[in-house]
């Protein structure tokens, strides 16, 4: 039996990366896991069910700023010791790639993204500190630490092709894509649709939720808003009297929201972008930005609707479109276009590329 090492950036939630690795560990039931570190509890039962080796980062990590630790990930990444294995797939959108296996041994890297936090999203991650003295040099440093590990690498699959061309531009290197899952059976259409829109997102800068906020309050339109995180502050300022915050809710709860808005709202850049998946699984249209993973995903006219400006001017003419024209979406189509990127679809695509990649 093949040895596998499957080696992730860092446990500590679980997210559209953490999702993939499962798919890695139900493809290599038998696998170690190798990661920075792992706060337990954090990820789900079928992850924390392998064993897990940390780096020395795991005694100073703490939930909240361990991404300051980044200039030391590099360092720490390349001290795991990974020996004894026939095959080592890094899932990777920090340093998780820059993993060095023994010499000899086939490096697959799924790629959610070449490091974010160096190359174009660092004010989001930092704020305006990133392009000040030090964190402007110790980030080209990393820059150039991450373009060499890629070296390390024999193989990369993208999450979409939007990563793909941040690998060509970012390391020159070629890739295959294939992309990440959602489980449909999970996801269920609601007898009756609400008179609701929503968002369901990470309070963080760059998913430009003040966007939705501010569409909403111009044209009176209900909206509701599931998550948390660091701009909730400001984000409740902006809101108007048809804008209510959810907090934090457990997936079922989530699902439920997503079976019975109107639509789902997505105004930020992502690499690829669970949240649109989801909805369209509920047989749910999206209303979007039109850059990023999501130009992949969702089809203008059959599953959604895009906008073209990331602005609130831009949103709310979708919106005023939708409302004329969103009796049109067809709930069944919309799941059944869905199901091309169920996990059984992620899984029987996965293998093939491993098998092929493995070939030579």
């Amino acid at each position: 039996m093949m040895k596998v090492a499957l080696v992730h950036d860092w446990l500590t939630g679980m997210r559209g990366g953490e999702r993939v690795l499962e798919g890695f560990c139900e493809l290599f039931p038998q696998a170690e896991i190798f990661t920075l570190f792992h706060f337990k509890g954090s990820v789900s039962s079928r992850i924390e069910s392998h064993k897990i080796h940390t780096s020395f980062l795991q005694g100073i990590a703490h939930k909240k700023g361990y991404r300051y630790l980044l200039p030391l990930m590099p360092m720490a990444i390349e001290r795991l010791k990974i020996k004894n294995f026939d095959l080592v797939i890094s899932s990777s959108h920090c340093v998780a790639k820059g993993v060095r296996p023994v010499c000899g041994v086939p490096h697959v890297c799924f790629c959610h993204s070449p490091m974010r936090y160096i190359w174009d999203r660092q004010e989001d991650y930092f704020g305006k500190k990133a392009s000040q003295f030090p964190l402007s040099i110790i980030n080209e440093e990393l820059r150039k630490w991450d373009r060499s590990s890629s070296s390390r690498v024999d193989h990369f699959i993208a999450n979409s092709q939007f990563v793909g061309k941040r690998i060509e531009k970012c390391y020159n290197r070629n890739f295959e894509v294939v992309y990440p899952f959602i489980e449909t059976k999970r996801f269920h259409q609601a007898a009756q649709v609400d008179d609701y829109y929503l968002v369901v997102s990470a309070f963080a800068p760059y998913k430009r939720i003040d966007i939705a906020i501010e569409a909403c309050n111009q044209l009176n339109l209900p909206l509701k808003i599931i998550g948390e995180g660091q701009d909730e502050i400001r984000l409740k300022k902006l809101a108007g009297n048809t804008v209510e915050f959810l907090g934090w809710q457990p997936d079922e709860i989530v699902r439920q929201y997503l079976s019975s808005c109107k639509a789902l709202i997505f105004c930020g850049i992502e690499d690829f972008g669970i949240v649109p998946l989801e909805a369209m699984a509920c047989g749910r249209p999206v209303i979007a930005y039109a850059e990023g993973g999501v130009m992949e995903t969702v089809v203008e006219g059959r599953t959604g609707l895009f906008f073209a400006q990331q602005s609130p001017r831009s949103l709310a003419e979708a919106l005023l479109r939708f409302e004329k024209e969103g009796h049109q979406f067809d709930p069944v189509l919309i799941r059944q276009y869905a199901a091309k990127f169920d996990k059984s679809v992620f899984m029987e695509n996965m293998h093939l590329c491993l098998k092929d990649m493995l070939k030579h």
